[in-house]
């Protein structure tokens, strides 16, 4: 039997591929808990403990890589697709992935089936899908929040749900932690070797997870806006699009926790290419290298959200809701 030596990602369309990445620093517009373990009925939240270059220990709050993931992941299984979903439409959900190379959201994140397994198809009747691991092109990183403001803790009261599992009358009160309001993670999702297609569906996901970041409620973040190439306000992003990676990443130091200082590195960072510092502007080339600074950056991801709808959703008109 031939061994099988190519990637087995088909080209669905006829485009070229290139290396992806997506930096941006993220604000909390309020209280977010991000759970991670529970002690003496505290909920705690995650955090991180730094080395500062003096050598003092520090904690910072944590928004994990894993946990924007998963968000994202499921912003695609759940995404609106004619009166359904995303997922469905290829069978394909959490923890099953359908690990077929048709799939939006496999071809991106990866799948993994360890054995030979029945799939029930519309109609009532099963089909078999073999072991099949397919590698994610998507990795993400970053995470921890700039400044080193500890968690605050409130009271709850456990939820309905809580009470039937526990078998419990009463609420009881609990205390959970909470990342303050106005904490900036710098995060950064990085692509590897995708056509345009298929980071469409990175871009969807990300956007579609910022609404959706934290455990229970509230939730959300934004994109920071502040002053970047002018004066004027402007979303914190950085988009790269190239073969060879001859841009500066814009990647702030986790030991860093004044907020200016941080700006500055993500900001120097961003106008650096090939080891040279350039004029600041909404969009940088060098070669096949490009880079998209700010509002330019949001406008190229417009237009991959409105690709995304096309050729993956297409099926609703907007205006006349159909």
């Amino acid at each position: 039997m031939a061994i099988k030596v190519k990637t087995g990602l088909e080209s669905y369309v006829d485009q070229p591929r290139f290396h992806f990445d997506i930096y941006a620093i993220l604000e909390g517009s309020q209280e977010l808990y991000f759970g991670h373990e529970t002690q003496v009925n505290v909920n705690l939240v995650e955090k991180v403990t730094v080395q500062r270059h003096n050598g003092e220990e520090i904690e910072k709050c944590y928004i994990s890589p894993t946990k924007r993931r998963g968000v994202e992941r499921r912003v695609l299984i759940w995404a609106p697709k004619a009166n359904g979903f995303l997922g469905d439409a290829y069978d394909c959900g959490i923890p099953h992935t359908c690990s077929q190379a048709e799939c939006p959201i496999c071809r991106v994140f990866g799948g993994l089936i360890t054995s030979a397994i029945d799939v029930e198809t519309d109609d009532g009747g099963t089909k078999k899908r073999p072991a099949t691991t397919m590698i994610g092109r998507l990795t993400h990183g970053g995470g921890v929040a700039i400044q080193p403001l500890d968690p605050e803790e409130k009271q709850r009261a456990m939820h309905p749900s809580m009470l039937r599992q526990q078998g419990e009358e009463t609420p009881m009160p609990f205390k959970r932690e909470y990342n303050e309001p106005g904490l900036l993670y710098p995060v950064y999702n990085h692509c590897l070797s995708m056509t345009e297609s298929e980071f469409s569906s990175v871009v969807y996901a990300f956007f579609g997870s910022l609404a959706r970041l934290g455990a229970g409620n509230p939730k959300g973040v934004k994109i920071l806006d502040a002053p970047l190439i002018s004066d004027n306000a402007e979303p914190w992003i950085v988009v790269d699009r190239y073969l060879a990676p001859v841009g500066k990443r814009p990647v702030v130091s986790p030991s860093i926790t004044e907020v200016e200082k941080a700006k500055a590195e993500f900001k120097n960072a961003a106008f650096s290419i090939g080891g040279q510092v350039q004029t600041p502007a909404g969009e940088l080339t060098r070669g096949n290298f490009h880079r998209y600074v700010g509002d330019r950056a949001i406008a190229k991801l417009t237009d991959d959200l409105e690709r995304f709808e096309s050729e993956v959703l297409n099926h609703v008109d907007a205006q006349a809701d159909n």
